[in-house]
């Protein structure tokens, strides 16, 4: 099909257009919707689908889309479909998303042919619009098929970056009330034991007194008073990159209940010595790099090589570490916000986060471990 490729920042994505019935037959929906009669059945679930199982969980909750909410919404759609004429019945576009790395042949300035998924999209934002556009497929089906809906597609993300959009598209007031969003943190502790335990120590980072990122991690509900360093949802991605590194050791060490609290005094002693190296002038200065979302999570990798060879013993750590990262002070000035990302080129931040981890282990004389 015929697609626009966008960037954004390192994102890219792809704008299409798909006629009704083309586009209802390549979509899957979560949650079950209503008609006059009949209904759409929600699709079965993989287990190991950790999107859609989050996207179901939040939908057929009570406090989310009730059942009446759900009906009364879609049948309000398809009215406006049959009713709408000057006016597009679907002006905004519907948001899908598919595991899957799709083919992008380029024509000319972003414009080229995009190959589809073998399996169905995932419907992020635009469930609604489309079970009505289902209903409206079967009572009208020659002016159904005349409608192209518009939509943007997400490639070969992982799960966490679709669920992270699916939370803050339905955080806005005109959507799931943000009381009642299950939060991403929540998301990931109904997964398995290894991301339960990344979750809490993320949790522990966000909330303890004597963390150096405490609310400084942009929760979904979190104190909105203090400027945030980095979205929960990265945070949590590098912490459980290390977690699941070492989850054999952790549960032969007595498992999440008692590793829990050990990795988060890790992870604070190790960011108080990088707050010590860099020093004051640059640990959370917008003019400064230190603490926005690229050097923390090389900083967090950095902290697994360095634990990996001197976590014990806890009594005197924090000076160990501020002593063994000293020659990260005279490194401060490359962290400076001018000039940063031609001092550290990459083709994007997962390349540009590995280089600064292995720079900085490097000048602190640190091992970098294998496969980093």
């Amino acid at each position: 099909m015929h697609a626009t490729r966008i960037r954004q920042k390192d994102s890219i994505f792809y704008f299409a257009n798909y006629k009704a019935p083309d586009l209802l037959a390549k979509v899957r929906f979560i949650s079950r919707f209503y008609g006059e009669g009949e209904q759409i059945a929600p699709s079965k679930i993989a287990h190991e689908d950790d999107v859609a199982q989050f996207i179901a969980r939040v939908e057929r909750t009570d406090e989310a889309f009730q059942r009446t909410l759900s009906r009364a919404k879609v049948k309000a759609l398809r009215n406006f479909y049959e009713t709408a004429v000057t006016q597009p019945p679907i002006p905004g576009t519907v948001l899908l998303f598919t595991h899957e790395t799709l083919r992008f042949q380029e024509s000319s300035d972003g414009f080229g042919r995009l190959s589809e998924p073998s399996s169905k999209y995932m419907i992020i934002d635009g469930q609604h619009r489309l079970a009505a556009l289902h209903f409206y497929l079967k009572d009208r089906p020659a002016d159904a098929a005349t409608i192209s809906v518009p939509c943007i597609i997400f490639d070969g993300r992982s799960e966490d970056f679709a669920t992270e959009m699916f939370v803050i598209i339905n955080s806005t007031p005109t959507r799931i009330n943000k009381s009642h969003l299950v939060d991403l943190y929540e998301r990931v502790s109904w997964a398995a034991p290894d991301r339960k335990f990344a979750a809490r120590i993320v949790e522990k980072l966000y909330s303890e007194g004597d963390s150096p990122l405490r609310y400084r991690i942009n929760r979904l509900g979190g104190r909105s008073q203090r400027d945030k360093w980095i979205l929960q949802a990265e945070l949590f991605n590098e912490i459980h990159r290390w977690a699941r590194a070492n989850w054999r050791r952790i549960q032969i060490a007595g498992g999440s209940a008692r590793e829990t609290g050990r990795y988060y005094a890790i992870v604070r002693d190790f960011l108080k010595a990088a707050r010590t190296a860099f020093t004051e002038a640059a640990w959370g200065r917008d003019n400064f790099m230190v603490t926005k979302p690229v050097t923390i999570k090389a900083l967090i990798r950095v902290c697994a090589d360095l634990a990996r060879e001197d976590a014990e013993p806890e009594a005197g750590r924090v000076a160990r570490w501020e002593e063994r990262l000293a020659p990260w002070t005279e490194q401060a000035r490359q962290f400076r916000a001018e000039g940063f990302y031609e001092r550290f080129p990459a083709k994007g931040e997962v390349e540009r986060v590995a280089r600064i981890h292995r720079e900085l282990a490097k000048s602190a004389g640190i091992e970098v471990g294998r496969g980093k």
